[in-house]
């Protein structure tokens, strides 16, 4: 029995006969797997697949080294080398390096220190990541920082020895939880468990791992898959919950829910999930808001005051107008194009010849979403992975989204670096084309997800649940 799968070795779809990118570069090393193929004893695919997330997210900490050695102070090298994190700038600009309680409303707190902008859980775990990193650092008094301002605070003996162990405290967290959402993944699809390379394996994971705590919402989207997979809808719930508490965009997974309830005639089964859900955010954010109340809301006011914001194309349309667009307007234009997507999505998903898959319908949900949100950071790419490895398993396929991505992701840093300033004056025009490059990789994806949804025998997971032919698989995808 395999770990993450849960059947025998022998009844998974491997790649090479799955895959018909993976089986033509099978053909440098001998060819696709053959019937009489031996099995490792103990190099089972579950165990291949987190080998792989490790080794991932360790390059992209060697990714990270320039900055790192350097404690991000180097204010042009952040940006050239592409290594910039939140991480340590947070941990002296929200006060854990005085060990503050995120959600504290003392006065002479807030007077020094800004609230955390972030939902509940990630404000908790950068709290307690502080705290770890105080007791790894020795416990050094923290009286003599009260005296320095807050811009200073790096000049202080210590903290920016502190910032980089908080950074690799944070990073041993999150990629025990990635390692964790790669064997749930795993296990999503009892035969296709090496869908999961799709995750383990992404160039954009190695790139985006460790810029924020995104990951952190992973395993909870990854933990709601695999429950609801396995039929448990109150687990389910509780994922969904925590992955709210983390992060609010898993509340669009509550959409695909409702879909796919309906068609089944499972109502029963969304009450029980969205109870869950809503029990679990409650009792999570109780902490939070029972000791600063006007603390917890800024997470809710600050996203709805903020302008356009990088990587969106608010962000275009702003710069190509000289600023004429408001936050108001882009709150209600994104709330309508939004509203109008996910209509979409719900015809797709009624009146499709099979009721979709989870993935799939909330892959598409979260494409609009990020379509049309102010700010389109880098890392959240780490949000659409493991809906996109479900949704659609085709190597073909993630390398052309990712690879627009991938180009995204240079041309943010060298654009705050102010590399792409044009000698004679004017607008970043290639900041510009890559923010559209990377809405097109998006569009390109969604719309072979919605090709497999309307003709599910394209669907590579249809294919393998009818039992078809491997070879015929291989063939016609």
């Amino acid at each position: 029995m395999t770990p993450g799968g849960g059947v025998p070795e022998a009844g998974h779809e491997h790649p090479t006969l799955d895959d018909p990118l993976v089986a033509s570069l099978s053909e440098s090393v001998g060819g696709p797997v053959g019937e009489h193929a031996g099995r490792h004893p103990w190099w089972t695919p579950v165990r291949v697949l987190l080998a792989i997330t490790a080794l991932v997210l360790a390059l992209g900490l060697v990714q990270k080294t320039s900055c790192y050695a350097d404690s991000w102070q180097d204010g042009e090298a952040r940006y050239t080398h592409m290594c910039y994190s939140d991480l340590p700038y947070l941990y002296t600009g929200r006060g854990f390096a005085e060990l503050e309680w995120p959600y504290g409303d003392d006065a002479e707190v807030r007077s020094r220190y800004p609230v955390m902008e972030y939902p509940v859980l990630i404000s908790y775990w950068a709290w307690g990541t502080g705290w770890a990193t105080h007791w790894l650092s020795g416990s050094p008094d923290i009286t003599p920082r009260y005296a320095v301002g807050t811009d200073r605070l790096n000049t202080v003996d210590g903290v920016l020895a502190e910032s980089r162990t908080y950074v690799a405290v944070n990073a041993v967290g999150l990629a025990a939880l990635t390692l964790l959402a790669v064997w749930l993944l795993a296990g999503v699809h009892r035969r296709r468990p090496w869908d999961a390379a799709l995750v383990a394996a992404s160039p954009a994971l190695l790139l985006t791992a460790w810029v924020n705590w995104d990951l952190l919402a992973l395993v909870f989207v990854a933990g709601a898959l695999w429950a609801w997979s396995r039929d448990r809808p109150v687990l389910t719930g509780v994922m969904v919950g925590l992955g709210i508490a983390a992060k609010l965009y898993p509340l669009l997974l509550l959409g695909p829910l409702l879909v796919i309830c309906l068609r089944d005639r499972r109502l029963v089964d969304l009450g029980r999930v969205v109870t869950a859900a809503a029990v679990t955010w409650l009792v999570v954010d109780l902490p939070g808001f029972v000791s600063g109340p006007e603390q917890w809301a800024h997470f809710w006011t600050f996203n709805s005051d903020r302008g356009a914001d990088l990587g969106s194309l608010w962000l275009v349309l702003d710069q190509a107008t000289d600023g004429a667009t408001t936050a108001s307007a882009v709150n209600l234009w994104s709330l309508v194009v939004l509203a109008a997507w996910c209509a979409g999505v719900l015809a797709l998903g009624l009146l499709a010849p099979e009721t979709p898959r989870f993935a799939q319908l909330a892959f598409l949900v979260l494409v609009g979403f990020l379509l049309v949100n102010k700010v389109y950071s880098p890392q959240y790419v780490l949000w659409l992975l493991p809906l996109a490895a479900l949704a659609r398993p085709r190597w073909r396929d993630h390398l052309v989204w990712q690879g627009t991505e991938i180009f995204y992701f240079a041309m943010v840093w060298w654009y705050l670096g102010g590399d792409l300033e044009p000698t004679a004056g004017g607008d970043a025009g290639l900041y510009w084309a890559a923010i559209v490059l990377r809405v097109l990789g998006e569009l390109y994806l969604a719309a072979i997800v919605i090709r497999d949804v309307l003709k599910p025998w394209h669907d590579p997971v249809r294919r393998t649940e009818a039992g078809l032919s491997r070879q015929l698989v291989v063939s016609r995808s």
